[in-house]
């Protein structure tokens, strides 16, 4: 088979948009590897350039604002269309529709020749959810392209760091006994995450003169509960599921915000379509790519691997569409903005000093008051906010855009300073930085600031309530930092 494309790697320009989410992540990686020139579509491009190569080009641009796109698009022979918008607050379906349009009369003004969009199986005349029905819709914008579109249909996404994986590990691990919903009994046909992978590449060189659509799954066709009985098994955890009938999407998506790492806005769309089947009826895939997709075993089996070994992978929490830090503040006016700074010295070099700040939040905890951080947490899922159960992408390291619990690290500089912007609901934007410097005597200083930026009454007031709180957590945070900063050391000087 010819291909217009070089395999090495001198092919023409991709852009690939959605690169900071879960999938997105994984094929920046895959397209540089193989020495493909890359550009990616960021909101905040600083959340990329740490993760991507040198030779990949990072803009700035939202698909929801026109007139960012055409440049963006210049040159471009292929754009990966991977944007959704089910985190997001308000009508999504609305929003994905005008991202579509946008993209689609960008992507045809600038003459691109082939777009590459990852969709969701289901079948339309069976009455599919808003969010399923939302992304088939997406594809039907991006034929009005005129360019060559390659829809990919997929159901549940099996990988470390995978929505769906999260949620079943979660569930597994955490209940001995589940009172499941009708929904843990639906037919799904899951795929491996790498096997996605090697669609979504396949089809940069697939010789295609107009768009198609094609259904993508693995192996077997299995229900939730068939899901989480393997990973049990695998695990070697022994699981009682009690089926009951009456659990609405509501109450469903709430009974998950407690015990897996999704919040209730994102859990009742994730809810609303997986209680539609989604299995592949067109197969021509398997025959076209050549894909040898892998069962759901191998699949669990591969994402526990890279789960044990700590891998720090993209993450499906790691998008910026599944936190608060994509709301729209013009023309909202921000009261006098209030700030807490507190300082405390340690007899330890500034990088040692560094290490529990870098390494916080996530299975280190924020050293002081854990059960009042869970159960604010918890307080923010009953709101409809992040709560905290996103955790971290590494223990030991972060950067610009991870996730930290209910933050997102906003800046970085090694061994020096942290930023966090806070994603969980409040009335106004609020920021906690960590620095560290040298002392004039010895050792070094670790200063805790809080920020926040109250809106109007409310938002004063909030601080007002809640700051004899705030003033207990941050001062008993500061001195579990520097507690375990001097600890380091000590164990540092005894190994």
């Amino acid at each position: 088979m010819t291909s217009d494309h070089d395999p090495n790697g001198s092919s023409g320009l991709i852009l690939l948009t959605g690169a900071t989410g879960y999938v997105g992540g994984r094929l920046l990686g895959a397209l540089e590897a193989r020495g493909h020139r890359v550009r990616c579509l960021a909101r905040r491009p600083e959340y990329l350039r740490d993760r991507a190569s040198a030779k990949t080009e990072v803009v700035p641009g939202d698909v929801l604002t026109f007139e960012t796109l055409p440049p963006a698009l210049a040159g471009v022979e292929t754009a990966y269309y991977l944007v959704h918008s089910m985190g997001a607050r308000g009508d999504f379906a609305e929003q994905d529709r005008m991202a579509a349009t946008n993209f689609a009369r960008a992507a045809k003004e600038a003459g691109v020749r082939r777009i590459i969009y990852l969709g969701g199986l289901g079948r339309t005349e069976e009455g599919l959810s808003t969010h399923l029905r939302s992304r088939q819709e997406v594809g039907d914008v991006l034929r009005g392209s005129g360019a060559v579109v390659v829809e990919f249909r997929a159901s549940v996404v099996i990988g470390s760091g995978s929505l769906s994986f999260e949620m079943i590990r979660a569930l597994v691990e955490r209940l001995p006994v589940m009172v499941t919903p009708r929904w843990v009994s639906v037919l799904t046909q899951p795929i491996y995450i790498d096997d996605l992978m090697a669609y979504l590449l396949a089809a940069l060189d697939l010789e295609l003169q107009e768009s198609r659509v094609f259904e993508i799954g693995g192996r077997d066709v299995v229900s939730y509960g068939d899901l989480m009985r393997e990973y049990a098994r695998q695990r070697g955890l022994r699981r009682v599921m009690i089926p009951v009938p009456v659990l609405t999407p509501r109450l469903s998506s709430l009974w998950l915000g407690l015990v897996t790492p999704l919040y209730a806005r994102v859990g009742r769309k994730l809810i609303d379509s997986i209680r539609h089947p989604t299995v592949v009826e067109d197969s021509s895939a398997f025959e076209v790519f050549g894909v040898s997709p892998r069962d759901v075993g191998d699949a669990i089996a591969s994402a526990l691997s890279a789960e044990d070994a700590e891998f720090a992978g993209p993450r499906w929490s790691d998008a910026l569409s599944s936190g608060a830090v994509q709301r729209r503040w013009s023309g909202v006016r921000f009261g006098s903005r209030i700030i807490d700074e507190r300082k405390v010295h340690v007899d330890v070099q500034p990088e040692q000093a560094f290490i529990p700040i870098e390494r916080i939040g996530g299975q280190t905890g924020w050293y002081y008051g854990n059960w009042l951080w869970r159960l604010r947490g918890f307080i923010d899922l009953l709101v409809g906010g992040v709560g905290m159960r996103r955790g971290r992408r590494d223990r030991y390291h972060l950067h610009v855009g991870d996730t930290v619990d209910c933050w997102r690290v906003e800046a970085i500089v090694p061994d020096r300073r942290l930023r966090l912007q806070a994603e969980m609901k409040v009335p106004g934007r609020a920021w906690l930085e960590l620095e560290v410097t040298c002392h004039d005597g010895g050792g070094s200083s670790i200063r805790q600031t809080a920020i926040f930026d109250p809106i109007g009454i409310a938002g004063r007031a909030y601080w007002v309530v809640l700051y004899p709180l705030h003033r207990l957590i941050f001062s008993g945070m500061l001195r579990g930092i520097a507690a375990a900063a001097t600890a380091g050391a000590a164990d540092k000087e005894g190994g």
